[in-house]
């Protein structure tokens, strides 16, 4: 009777503790995905308690501007009317460093911040140094010969001795320090001197120099702490809800994120809007396709043929004009190129790239892809053993009614009286065939 009452208790045990796991894990199927939600959403929001802060106010990620240059390898030859004949040189590349300063807190729901920008060298990735020359078009003095297109005679004369004079020619040999941050040139003093505003800079002319250890504007957006649905998303930009530098309301429109995040729970339905100060207008990009990286999944979104399409091709982009090539957007109108006229001179092109790595990408991986596989498992796993352990009493019980019932049936051994035994007589065939008794 003992070990019959043990094992009455281990099954009853077996059996609460199967109902905790299987309630336990029923709980976890409905209130984990809403728990997972809440905290990501408290974690992303610009708040500096949230765990996102510090990464939102200096991004982590690396990034890195690749250069490269067209050389020019027959300049003389250019002169005299043949093709240009020309080298990609590159790339390149250059760490960008950013980070948020004058952050401050507005009244609703809105942070305004100041991104500043550096560029460093990094020659272990480049091709080549920044100290290489590279031949191109001298762009100071294609700018001027146009400036004077227009102009009296004896002005043309007159730059034409300077360029002379100051030994400029059509093309220029400088180095990709020179060519990207800035160089001296007695040209541009002797324009902005006899030519006022006519260049949008005073001092060296860079293709970058404007960019390096500088802001890119006053953006106000919003934090999410009040209204989750509007993180991110822009509010104004040096002050405007809307800029003024093209020639239609929807082009003009500040739409999307200031370029860096965006809202979290993205799907293949969602797209990519952002406002860029260096190209003056609203850009979105669209889905395209899925992939992993660092073992994390990613959605790949890309640039639309229609984003810098020209206005007879793609409508909504006749505010952008006056329109060009598809593929070319005319930015005169909100850089400030002074009173140069535009002409497509192709003398470079670029790309940005970051990719998480190290700490960053292990702590992503850890918070969004390992943790929740981790619980999803979890949850099917204690549902899964509760059941089990819900199943050892009920088959304690049916075995166990089981063997009640046999032991209240009567069974041979348990009536002995109804046994023969030696003193009972038994009928015998006598060897005529005929039945005789035994006698006594």
């Amino acid at each position: 009777m003992g070990n019959l009452s043990r094992a009455r208790r281990v099954t009853a045990a077996l059996g609460f503790i199967g109902l905790l796991f299987a309630v336990l894990g029923i709980i976890m199927i409905v209130m984990v995905p809403s728990i997972i939600k809440q905290q990501v959403l408290k974690n992303v929001r610009i708040d500096p308690n949230s765990l996102s802060f510090n990464m939102w106010k200096e991004i982590p990620v690396p990034f890195y501007l690749s250069v490269y240059f067209f050389n020019i390898v027959n300049p003389e030859e250019i002169i005299r009317g043949q093709k240009p004949q020309v080298q990609e040189r590159g790339p390149y590349v250059y760490r960008e460093f950013r980070h948020k300063s004058n952050i401050t807190f507005n009244n609703n729901d809105t942070v305004s911040f100041l991104e500043y920008r550096s560029y460093q060298f990094q020659p272990d990735k480049s091709r080549g140094q920044e100290s290489d020359y590279i031949v191109m078009p001298n762009i100071l003095v294609l700018s001027a010969s146009m400036m004077m297109e227009n102009r009296p005679g004896f002005l043309k004369l007159i730059m034409t001795f300077a360029f002379s004079t100051l030994g400029q020619r059509a093309f220029m040999n400088r180095t990709v320090g020179e060519i990207m941050w800035g160089y001296d040139d007695p040209l541009i003093h002797l324009i902005n001197q006899y030519f006022p505003n006519s260049l949008p800079f005073k001092g060296k002319f860079g293709l970058f120099a404007e960019l390096n250890n500088s802001d890119s504007g006053l953006f106000t957006v919003f934090t999410g702490v009040k209204d989750f649905s509007r993180i991110h998303l822009v509010d104004k930009w040096n002050g405007v809800s809307k800029v003024n530098f093209w020639h239609s309301d929807q082009c003009n429109m500040i739409n999307g994120t200031s370029g860096q995040m965006w809202a979290p729970f993205m799907t293949p339905e969602s797209s990519l809007e952002f406002y860029s100060p260096e190209a003056c207008r609203s850009m979105k990009l669209v889905y395209k396709e899925q992939g992993v990286f660092g073992g994390i999944p990613t959605f790949r979104f890309v640039a639309p043929n229609t984003l810098f399409a020209n206005g007879s091709v793609y409508p909504p982009n006749e505010g952008f004009c006056p329109c060009r090539e598809s593929g070319i957007q005319n930015v005169s109108t909100c850089r400030q190129t002074g009173n140069i006229q535009p002409v497509v001179l192709p003398l470079m092109w670029f790309e940005e790239s970051g990719a998480m790595e190290g700490e960053t990408l292990e702590t992503f991986y850890t918070q969004l892809v390992l943790m929740p596989k981790v619980l999803n498992y979890a949850q099917y796993v204690l549902l899964a053993l509760g059941c089990i352990l819900l199943l050892i009493p009920i088959i304690y019980q049916i075995r166990s009614q089981g063997s009640k019932d046999a032991i209240s049936q009567p069974s041979l051994a348990a009536q002995p009286d109804q046994l023969p035994s030696p003193y009972t007589p038994l009928l015998q065939d006598s060897l005529s065939g005929q039945p005789t008794s035994p006698k006594v």
